[in-house]
């Protein structure tokens, strides 16, 4: 009875120790194995069989991990102060290292990125931060990056979704904004007119080379205000043109005083 017992536990002992000692890793795992607490190797993926009760794996993930990092208070470089979220993209390129170096290797990289985010942030002002976002992205990637590096991770992109401002803020970047194109609008005025007037000195001067091309000139903007629906007009004659008149009679009456 004994015997029969003993053979009929055997398979189940058996069973229970490939359970223990078998692990399949898919692609992107990896397991890093210990041999009695120490370092051993880093195998997979595929069949790994380890040795139970001396042999233990921890399973690593080396795919990329998107991290949200939490609004954060900042204050710029000008005192203003900002909320600022952003996302980490980041993976596990040397397994051993971020199972060894650091606890929780996720969890470092967030808090890190977190006092990364504050820390650059601080460093540029307000319009900065609002205009040069992209620069400011390669900036905290880099930063986030070398940090990183001991621990087996990398860094690959680091992107600032939102910047919150108070509506107080908000209100002032608007005046801003309108007393610039005010300015730009007077500019484009002034500089108008300035190029208006250097045309009208030019006419003029040439106007006044030809006498006879002043007196068209002036037919020409009677006529253009007789078309108009005006039912008086006052417009003043021109010297030289009375000057001509005057002189064509003044030929006139000689003959007829000489006669």
């Amino acid at each position: 009875m004994y015997w029969e017992f003993g053979y009929g536990f055997l398979p189940i002992l058996l069973l229970v120790l490939a359970g223990a000692s078998i692990r399949i890793l898919r692609e992107y795992e990896r397991g890093v194995v210990f041999q009695l607490g120490r370092f051993w190797k880093v195998k997979g993926p595929g069949l790994v069989i380890l040795i139970p009760g001396i042999q233990q794996m921890v399973r690593v993930d080396l795919r990329t991990v998107v991290m949200d990092v939490p609004a954060q208070d900042v204050i710029t470089r000008d005192n203003v102060s900002v909320k600022v979220n952003a996302v980490v993209y980041a993976r596990v390129v040397d397994p051993q290292l971020a199972i060894i170096q650091v606890e929780n290797y996720m969890h470092a990289t967030s808090e890190l990125a977190q006092t990364t985010l504050r820390a650059i942030l601080g460093k540029h002002e307000l319009d900065q931060l609002l205009a040069e976002r992209e620069k400011i992205n390669q900036d905290l990637q880099q930063v986030l990056d070398v940090q990183t590096d001991a621990w087996g991770i990398k860094v690959s992109n680091v992107e600032i979704k939102h910047v919150d401002l108070n509506e107080s803020m908000v209100r002032a970047i608007a005046k801003q904004a309108e007393a610039e194109r005010e300015r730009r609008a007077k500019i484009i005025h002034a500089e108008g007119e300035l190029q208006a007037s250097d045309k009208l000195l030019e006419a003029a001067q040439k106007l006044a080379q030809a006498p006879q091309a002043m007196q068209l000139r002036y037919l020409q903007t009677l006529t253009a205000i007789a078309g108009e629906k005006s039912s008086t007009i006052i417009f003043p004659m021109p010297i030289d043109l009375i000057a001509s008149v005057m002189d064509g009679l003044s030929a006139l009456r000689q003959p007829e005083e000489r006669g």
